[in-house]
């Protein structure tokens, strides 16, 4: 009897990591998902040939009006290739990586549904519960991935394109290329956590559809309209509950001293949203009557 239990317990965590490994080779394994990395990894390429052609490889050295902003940064790459990698993020931040994200957050269980293994999944010793963890934990690193592929494809355009050396911060300090590698990857990082909250919603879209392009067009749609949202001055009271209101935040990264108190919040609010959206989410998925 104890050689027997001995035997058994490893078995549901040996299934865990089997089912999250499997979900992880099922999403990098779709064309869509090759050709949405290939969009992301084309942007730095447009934006870095783009402003090599516009410049001609020169560049006035400073920073725009508003520091933090994407403009500020495509004015510093022809003085640091660098600085492509920032102009990037900020660049896809908007639209292309959640774009990326709603897509594959959306399709998670609608399109298994669609499909139909969803019941086969279920029939698996997974249960509910662990499936739907397994596909946001692959949601996840898709945004990792996402993002990452932004910035090394945008690191190696600007090091093609443009020279690479010491970097001048926002503030106006100068760091090493050390340095602003090391902050470049920290930043990648802090993009890639805000896009939490979009994984959230979009898992949560998905478990109220059978159908995955249904619920890819209502995440992406959804993104949409909150992005429009948080443009009107009139909403100045909501804006800082809504899921992008913070993204841009991750360039208080490049001062220093660093601002932290709008990086927290983006943090926290990725954070709530993915605890109130996972919690829907599981509400609906464990209570849901799965015939497909």
């Amino acid at each position: 009897m104890s050689q027997a239990e001995t035997v058994r317990r490893p078995a549901p965590v040996a299934w865990r990591l089997s089912l999250f490994r499997s979900e992880v080779v099922t999403v990098f394994r779709r064309w869509r998902t090759l050709v949405l990395l290939g969009v992301l990894a084309a942007v730095p390429v447009l934006v870095g040939v783009a402003v090599r052609i516009e410049t001609g490889g020169s560049g006035d050295g400073s920073f725009g009006e508003h520091g933090g902003d994407g403009p500020a940064f495509v004015s510093q790459v022809t003085n640091n290739g660098l600085f492509l990698v920032f102009a990037s993020l900020a660049a896809t931040l908007p639209f292309f990586l959640p774009m990326a994200i709603g897509v594959i957050a959306g399709d998670s269980i609608a399109g298994e549904a669609a499909s139909g293994t969803l019941r086969y999944l279920l029939v698996a010793p997974a249960g509910r519960t662990r499936l739907l963890l397994a596909k946001f934990a692959t949601t996840m690193v898709f945004c990792v991935v996402a993002t990452l592929v932004v910035a090394v494809s945008a690191l190696l355009v600007g090091a093609l394109l443009f020279p690479l050396g010491e970097v001048t911060l926002i503030s106006g300090t100068t760091v090493s290329f050390g340095e602003g590698l090391v902050r470049a990857l920290a930043i990648a990082g802090v993009v890639a956590a805000s896009l939490v909250g979009v994984a959230a919603v979009g898992l949560f879209v998905s478990t109220l559809t059978g159908s995955g392009i249904a619920a890819m067009a209502t995440t992406v749609g959804l993104l949409i309209t909150v992005q429009i949202l948080d443009q009107f001055p009139q909403l100045h009271a909501v804006q800082p509950y809504l899921f992008p209101h913070y993204w841009l935040s991750f360039a208080d990264l490049l001062r220093d001293p660093v601002y932290w108190d709008q990086l927290w919040r983006n943090l926290a609010l990725q954070g709530l949203y993915a605890a109130v959206f996972g919690s829907a989410a599981w509400a609906r998925f464990t209570s849901r009557d799965v015939t497909a």
